[in-house]
């Protein structure tokens, strides 16, 4: 016999609702869809009630998912397991090169090696764009940028 449920998902019928809106959305994201079906299928007032391993195995999500967006919807609301959270070190934070800066970046990569050196490395262009450019960046964020363009 397993562990009683510590954490159960009772949702109102306006959560259902809005749930259910989320879902047909076109523009929600995986995360949140799969979120909502989570609270759907082991929703207690509106059966039938999935067992956690059912409700993984159904909707291909991992059994720690389950477990965690149910007892974040038990200890912070709706609101907390609807909401998409970034990490502000993520790539997505703050971009090191600008539009401006990585067309530098191409142009410079593109033009003429310089003398003593068969072709453009990224110690190279390093180098040469601490000179140009007022912030200086390192040789992942100048791979990156060049990658992007091949």
């Amino acid at each position: 016999m397993g562990r009683p449920k510590q954490y159960t998902v009772v949702l109102t019928d306006d959560e259902v609702k809005r749930i259910q809106s989320i879902l047909k959305d076109k523009g929600t994201s995986t995360t949140i869809a799969g979120r909502c079906r989570i609270l759907l299928a082991l929703d207690e007032r509106h059966p039938p009630v999935l067992s956690h391993a059912v409700c993984a195995s159904a909707y291909g999500l991992c059994m720690a998912t389950v477990a965690n967006t149910v007892r974040n919807f038990a200890r912070n609301g709706i609101e907390s397991v609807l909401a998409l959270k970034r990490s502000p070190r993520s790539d997505q934070s703050r971009r090191k090169l600008d539009g401006r800066a990585e067309a530098l970046v191409i142009a410079t990569a593109c033009g003429p090696a310089p003398k003593g050196a068969a072709r453009w490395t990224l110690r190279l262009l390093e180098k040469e764009l601490k000179v140009v450019l007022a912030e200086p960046v390192s040789r992942e964020t100048i791979r990156k940028a060049l990658k992007k363009t091949s």
